[in-house]
């Protein structure tokens, strides 16, 4: 009997433990002109990924534009409300847990960060048009039931010189949204969000300068970390919230992790190696960390059979060795 006891206690740990360390082990499920077909999931199962962020998309016409347009029949189908809801149905379907991100685009592709408005007049039009856009889409996680909703995306500018706003803007998505909430705070601005405390996760865009050299070890990125990590930490703690890498990734190129965050068309040497060794430097450093929740491994397109390759210098991992590494790490927590 005390032999029975003895083992249930120890499979009482086990499962404990392996419940600790589960992550969200996620992708950036890329919006397309097209409908979700079950293919396009078969690939995001075959990384052991259990969440995909969903991104409907609104637009701004410049950075001192306080309109934003969404959910038009000129935008893709994977950008409007109807078109996440379709992604996220399917994804579900197939036990994938989603986050709705909305971000916005600002035409030429003008950093969302420098979103800032030339009058108070104006500050008030661009909070009435993010109600509307966040808003429609927060309906549309809870209608959904997906998981995790973002409240925003990299918008440094607007959260800095609206911050009450945003405290009312969380009560308002509360009354309508059931689920954990975050925000996805690029990496250079998530110290200053002066919410955190209202939301479940504290979001980093993790694009943190790491190395400049052209392929820098595992071991020499794991260094880099080390600048960083310490106040990842204490934010954590001090908030009393996990931390969720709402993106995460590095382009197969060199020099990949000096600023990581470049999304230029430059056609930089491909460096299928210095991805590799970024991707396994970040999984080494948080994926064991009880105060660490998980990540969105940025970006997954939904064709996978016609996305990424070895001769692509861009962020995605798709059918590059650094798949490999994921579906490891993935399968593991």
């Amino acid at each position: 009997m005390r032999r029975l006891g003895l083992l249930f206690l120890c499979l009482l740990q086990f499962s404990c433990s392996s419940q600790v360390n589960k992550k969200i082990n996620g992708v950036s499920f890329v919006a397309s002109r097209d409908e979700v077909l079950q293919e396009h999931v078969d690939g995001v199962k075959e990384v052991y990924a259990n969440h995909a962020a969903v991104m409907p998309f609104g637009f701004i016409r410049d950075v001192a534009s306080p309109e934003i347009v969404f959910n038009t029949e000129r935008q893709w189908f994977g950008e409007t409300n109807k078109g996440a809801m379709q992604y996220i149905g399917l994804l579900h379907k197939n036990g994938i847990k989603t986050m709705v991100k909305p971000q916005i685009w600002i035409w030429r592709g003008e950093f969302t960060g420098t979103l800032h408005m030339n009058s108070e007049e104006d500050w008030k039009k661009l909070e009435v048009a993010y109600d509307k856009f966040i808003l429609a889409n927060a309906k549309m996680a809870q209608e959904t039931q997906s998981e995790i909703f973002c409240i925003g995306t990299e918008l440094e500018k607007f959260v800095t010189n609206r911050p009450e706003y945003w405290h009312e803007l969380i009560g308002k998505i509360r009354a309508i949204y059931d689920g954990k909430l975050t925000y996805a705070a690029n990496w250079d601005e998530y110290s200053r969000v002066p919410f955190w405390k209202d939301l479940d996760y504290i979001g980093i865009d993790a694009y943190f300068p790491l190395s400049e050299e052209k392929t820098p070890s595992v071991e020499q990125l794991r260094e880099g970390w080390q600048r960083w990590k310490g106040d990842i930490v204490a934010l954590s703690e001090k908030m009393d919230r996990p931390i969720l890498f709402t993106e995460f990734g590095y382009r197969s190129m060199d020099y990949t992790a000096h600023k990581p965050w470049l999304v230029d068309k430059n056609e930089d040497e491909v460096n299928l190696v210095a991805q590799v060794n970024a991707k396994k430097a970040i999984f080494e450093e948080f994926w064991g960390e009880d105060w660490f929740a998980g990540g969105y491994v940025w970006k997954w397109f939904i064709d996978y059979k016609k996305s990424g390759g070895e001769r692509d210098n861009r962020f995605t991992p798709q059918n590059k060795p650094a798949q490999e590494i994921i579906k490891e790490v993935y399968k593991k927590y």
